[in-house]
């Protein structure tokens, strides 16, 4: 029987406009370098993370080259807690002492890893694991100690991070290697310093490092938050778009929240620095990933270079 019989369901349709929406953008962003970075909400979510590597080789089937970057602080914290050690964490960030190491460098660079290169290979996606200490990739130094207030207890005091780095620079070589034979770098946050020391590195500064380093189109933070919002108790406050300039307003005007303003600074810090915009997403959303991408509207907030 002719197809014509059967007109077109709304769903088609629409499906029809999405895709015409996203010609364009294909277009654009094709043999363009990303760098997604996934949060560890995200990535403790293996249906979450089944469906997230669909979206990424939709991504890289229509030519976009992505580096994915990984973090696992949740992942780490329970492994700890089943081996009886209780994790200490001072203003966001982990005291890594010699135990605290070892579990990282399993959960990070092991269970973590491996789980997103076996989601990937499921959708064919060729990747390869790696972590910031594979090819000189992260050039690290140790933290030095720093006089903080333990937000647990209130009081000020010099606290050694141990085994938590710093970046001083980044080699990009290998990176760009994999992505010009269509390889997929999967990064897990760990360095190393000259002498071989192997260092805990926060994930959003090693993705935004490599990000910067590659000259990437496009810095994408997928996070537990939906974007950046002027009130975060009012959905309809989410900030879509901002130019580098008016991010830098928004920071002098004192309007956002306090949970906004380092996420602000942070994807301002990437555009400056020469990444064309920078995003910050929910990762745990159902394509989320190609909505921000392919559409016009997105479902996040993009910051962009003011040119």
């Amino acid at each position: 029987m002719d197809r014509q019989t059967f007109p077109a369901s709304p769903t088609d349709s629409d499906r029809l406009d999405l895709l015409r929406q996203a010609v364009p953008y294909i277009r654009r962003f094709q043999d363009k370098a990303f760098v997604v970075k996934l949060g560890g909400r995200v990535v403790e979510d293996m249906e979450r993370l089944h469906d997230l590597s669909e979206e990424v080789a939709l991504c890289h089937e229509v030519g976009i080259r992505l580096a994915v970057v990984h973090g696992g602080g949740l992942q780490a914290t329970r492994l700890s807690e089943k081996l009886g050690i209780q994790p200490r964490i001072i203003q966001g960030r982990r005291v890594t002492d010699d135990a605290v190491l070892d579990i990282a460098k399993m959960v990070y660079a092991g269970k973590i890893n491996i789980e997103i290169l076996s989601c990937l290979r499921r959708r064919g996606v060729p990747s390869v694991g790696l972590s910031g200490v594979d090819g000189n990739i992260i050039l690290a130094q140790r933290r030095a100690a720093q006089r903080l207030v333990d937000e647990q207890t209130g009081q000020e005091e010099w606290v050694d991070f141990g085994h938590v780095g710093d970046v001083v620079d980044v080699d990009v070589r290998l990176l760009e290697l994999l992505l010009q034979n269509r390889y997929v770098p999967v990064i897990a946050c760990l360095g190393a310093d000259a002498e071989g020391n192997v260092y805990n590195i926060n994930a959003d500064t090693v993705a935004s490092e490599i990000a910067v380093h590659l000259k990437a189109e496009k810095y994408i933070n997928m996070t537990d938050v939906d974007g950046i919002y002027q009130d975060p108790a009012r959905p309809e406050t989410r900030i879509s778009r901002l130019t580098a300039s008016q991010a830098r307003e928004q920071l002098q005007s004192k309007s956002l929240s306090a949970g906004m303003l380092p996420k602000v600074v942070s994807l301002l810090r990437v555009v400056e620095q020469g990444v064309r915009s920078a995003h910050v997403i929910s990762g745990l959303k159902r394509n989320s990933l190609l909505s921000e991408v392919f559409t016009d509207s997105g479902v996040g907030t993009m910051i962009v270079r003011d040119d």
